[in-house]
């Protein structure tokens, strides 16, 4: 794994009031140093990892010039894959011989897809996604193992295995995102896979039709965009779910709660919703909530979890890679990054896959 090289490489990621290039330096190097010799990249050095905070890290990296590091971190789930096509939900300091967390949560185990594909579009390697597609594959078919009737998709495997049926809105909108990579993959490898394009298309009618097949979790500031995050829904139907909460999470000049009613803004929900503002074309207003979380920026150039304004402290004391991955990657989507567009914002990405008989 080559050495992290400096503001050179971060110049395409400088964003007035959120990043100059030496700050996304700073910001790209504090991912690089937590992440291990192997490929691994845990929260923080001594805590967990968990396989999509990984891979939302390692989606940074790519943006930010790092491919080698971005393709060690891919490497590590294709070397420790279980045999179902499974991740563990933790692993202990990212050491995969330490799973801290037994269980195997679909969402998790999806989003490989979404980082395979990105990593693809920023090199263009084919013998890459050669190399991850019996990755891929194992792991959209194990997803897809606990698609239940309606569409959504069951949150976990326990850790001996048992399907866990229901399903949680901010898990099915992510894995939304994550079928549609792998479809895009599976068509640029001309191996279509039409069971796949089934499962999507059912998945986003439940999201789209159906809150009432998931568990309602609505306190929570993530299932309020990640419907439009995953793609799932947009134009018109976005916007109207967008503004329809506005005021119950976002809070000016600080950033968007985590969860209503308490007082605490946290970095990744912030940058989650920048993304998802700027795929619906808003991208003044994801700017505004870039540049209002900088108040957690350290100054290592990492970015604290949360913050509690009523007490106006910092909560927890962490500084996590994917809280920093998910400020890179909003940065990057807003810079015309054109993997990291391509991602979020659904181009070359396969869409009307809703299927008729489900319409309305």
């Amino acid at each position: 794994m080559t050495a992290f090289s400096g503001p050179g490489r971060t110049e395409r990621l400088v964003l007035p009031g959120v990043l100059t290039a030496e700050e996304a330096a700073r910001t790209v190097a504090g991912i690089a140093a937590v992440q291990r010799p192997d490929g691994a990249i845990p929260w923080f050095t001594g805590h967990h990892l968990d396989p999509w905070d990984h891979v939302e890290a390692a989606m940074a990296l790519d943006a930010a010039g790092e491919r080698s590091r971005a393709e060690a971190a891919y490497r590590w789930l294709a070397d420790h894959q279980n045999p179902d096509g499974s991740w563990y939900a933790a692993y202990a300091d990212g050491d995969a011989a330490r799973p801290a967390d037994r269980s195997r949560e679909t969402n998790f185990v999806a989003y490989v897809a979404v980082g395979v594909w990105h990593h693809y579009l920023s090199t263009g390697d084919d013998a890459f996604l050669d190399r991850m597609w019996p990755t891929v594959f194992a792991a959209v078919e194990f997803v897809l193992r606990l698609q239940q009737p309606g569409g959504q998709i069951g949150w976990k495997a326990e850790d001996d295995g048992t399907p866990v049926a229901d399903a949680l809105l901010t898990g099915s909108s992510s894995i939304h995102q994550a079928l549609r990579c792998a479809l895009a993959i599976a068509e640029h490898r001309e191996e279509p896979q039409p069971d796949w394009e089934l499962a999507a298309g059912l998945l986003a009618h439940a999201v789209r039709h159906h809150p009432e097949r998931f568990l309602d979790k609505s306190r929570y500031s993530m299932d309020w965009y990640y419907p439009v995050l995953g793609g799932a829904l947009t134009g018109p139907a976005a916007k109207e779910r967008i503004e329809e909460r506005w005021d119950e999470f976002v809070v000016p000049g600080l950033g968007v709660r985590c969860v209503v009613p308490n007082p605490w803004v946290t970095g990744g929900e912030s940058c989650e919703l920048a993304l998802a503002l700027w795929a619906m074309g808003e991208s003044d207003r994801a700017v505004d909530i870039l540049q209002w979380i900088q108040h957690l920026r350290a100054e290592d150039g990492m970015y604290w979890t949360g913050y509690v304004f009523e007490d106006k402290a910092v909560w927890p004391e962490e500084r996590t890679t994917w809280t920093a991955g998910s400020l890179l990657l909003a940065v990057a989507a807003l810079g015309g990054d054109e993997a990291t567009t391509a991602v979020f914002g659904g181009e070359r990405l396969p869409s009307g896959l809703e299927p008729d008989c489900c319409e309305g």
